[in-house]
């Protein structure tokens, strides 16, 4: 069998320990394998500081940007081998797949943009300087520079294309070297990416590295001019952010966690009409698309009680559609969960909501196709009820990942809505569906502070919009609360966890000079 390995100090390198075996989760055959231990992690992150930082921080940032265009290509051209992968280790249908290759290639293809305007500079201008006395000369000025140290990302299962490449585009451009370690269960896909972009030469030497299996005793060899970016569960980053070494070192810690994403029907929205419409077909995709497995997907579905039986109605009947079992045969619409631990979780996050709710479609339904009988960890489509709830309830308190959502009526104005969603505790989005300004911009006032994201669907948009559980490099992706108090992309924003902000203060024409503008 296929033993994976990771690269580290610029070779590949074999774990000893006994291996891990990665699976198709819908045959459960295995695939390959990963062993771990016997790497010298203090070596991985002394080559990452003392060769690749010091080779990404002499170019300047439109030379970086040259490279995440490469990237970019170099993924392209192996495109469809990426997806079967995928397709294969990560129980993702071909869409599924699509979405988290594309959804790669475009990230970095826009920091390459991004790159463009930064220009051949190695320090940036932060903001508009600031005259600090009565004479114009006496000046002050924040630039932006890379810090000089390693970029520790942790990725999660879910996505390990897109995952991997959104926090390497931010780190690179920013001039950062990366030791990336994406969850080990759907490591097939990152472990060929890395082996793409290494063979094409597109990088420094040191300036990324991959490692597999565990983590070990890497946080250990961590100090202040390095970075830590976790997307995951929030039990995992809590204990992440609470590691002794990070914590007296104070490494920059990033965290992107669980997320009780709400969408919001409108009062005003009628049955049939393009706002109602797009209601119900982002709800369908963020419950099906990677099997309900998105930090973006909408767990919780308010909707006034006047439309609360239609809208249960609309969905069961979108989703009974839904065609569950082998994503390698074309009419399969949703696969399988990623491992059996992600089902016996998802099993058992049902069963803790359903004390408080009542099945309306069960998940529980017909074999799936094209697998052999008792194999794969599927479960289908699932639509709760929840008519009464409150701040503790398991439906705003516990995230079920996977294919699961649960209506939850609301008396049709904004500040009942906001009061429900708020009782998630900080999320990365929520949607509310509305051509009602009013009604929006309460909604907006009353959620911005809990939320990273906000999406606003509408009659205008609809045709237009890709949804709420599409991270955009342009915005902002993260949250507070619950969803981990940390910021992913957003243009410039996204490479600020990499950068340290510095305020220059003396002449303005040496400062000018120095920054470029002299």
């Amino acid at each position: 069998m296929n033993r994976l390995k990771s690269f580290l100090a610029g070779k590949w390198n074999e774990g000893l320990t006994a291996p891990t075996a990665l699976l198709n989760p819908a045959t459960e055959e295995p695939l390959a394998e990963i062993a771990t231990g016997g790497t010298d992690l203090a070596a991985a992150v002394g080559f990452a500081r003392e060769v690749g930082g010091p080779a990404l921080r002499e170019m300047t940032f439109k030379q970086r940007g040259e490279r995440l265009q490469k990237m970019a290509k170099v993924i392209h051209a192996h495109r469809d081998t990426l997806i079967h992968l995928a397709i294969q280790n990560g129980g993702n249908t071909r869409g599924d797949a699509k979405f988290d290759v594309d959804g790669a290639m475009g990230t970095l293809s826009f920091y390459a943009e991004l790159a463009e305007t930064l220009g051949d500079t190695s320090v940036l201008v932060d903001g508009e300087g600031v005259k600090l006395g009565r004479s114009p000369r006496l000046y002050g000025q924040h630039v932006l520079s890379p810090r000089c140290g390693v970029a520790v990302h942790i990725g999660a299962f879910n996505f390990p294309a897109w995952g991997a490449a959104e926090k390497a585009a931010c780190a690179l451009l920013a001039g950062m070297p990366i030791i990336s370690k994406p969850a080990t269960a759907t490591a097939l896909v990152a472990h060929k990416m890395t082996e793409l972009v290494l063979e094409a030469g597109i990088l420094p030497e040191g300036a990324f590295q991959l490692l597999l299996g565990q983590v070990g005793d890497l946080f250990d060899h961590l100090g202040g001019q390095d970075v830590v970016a976790f997307t995951g569960s929030s039990a995992t980053g809590a204990k992440l952010r609470g590691n002794p070494r990070l914590v007296s070192e104070n490494v920059r810690v990033n965290i992107e966690a669980d997320s009780l994403n709400a969408a919001v029907l409108g009062p005003d929205a009628q049955v049939g009409s393009p706002t109602y419409d797009l209601f119900l077909a982002d709800v369908v995709r963020d419950m099906t698309q990677k099997t309900g497995q998105k930090c973006t997907a909408i767990r919780r579905v308010l909707v006034p009680e006047p439309l609360e039986a239609r809208v249960r109605e609309d969905l069961c009947e979108r989703l009974s559609a839904i065609k569950v079992g082998n994503p390698m045969l074309d009419e399969v619409t949703m696969g399988p969960l990623a491992t059996s631990s992600q089902l016996a979780d998802v099993r058992a996050g049902v069963a803790k909501l359903r004390a408080e709710t009542e099945v309306v479609l069960s998940g529980l339904q017909a074999s799936p196709l094209g697998v052999p009988s008792g194999k794969g960890f599927f479960f289908g489509p699932t639509l709760l009820r929840c008519p009464r709830s409150g701040p503790s309830s398991a439906v705003h308190c516990h995230e079920v990942f996977g294919p699961v959502s649960t209506v939850i009526p609301y008396d049709g104005t904004a500040q009942a809505a906001v009061e429900i969603v708020r009782w998630g505790a900080g999320g990365l989005v929520s949607s509310v569906y509305s051509d009602d300004r009013a009604f929006l911009t309460d909604m907006v006032l009353g959620l911005s502070p809990f939320h990273g994201r906000l999406y606003l669907g509408s009659a205008k948009i609809a045709d237009k919009a890709p949804g709420p559980g599409t991270a955009l490099p342009q915005l902002v992706h993260g949250g507070p609360g619950r969803a981990g108090a940390g910021e992913e992309l957003g243009g410039l924003r996204g490479m600020a966890l990499y950068l340290q902000r510095t305020a220059l203060q003396g002449d303005k024409a040496l400062i000018d000079a120095i920054t470029g503008r002299g």
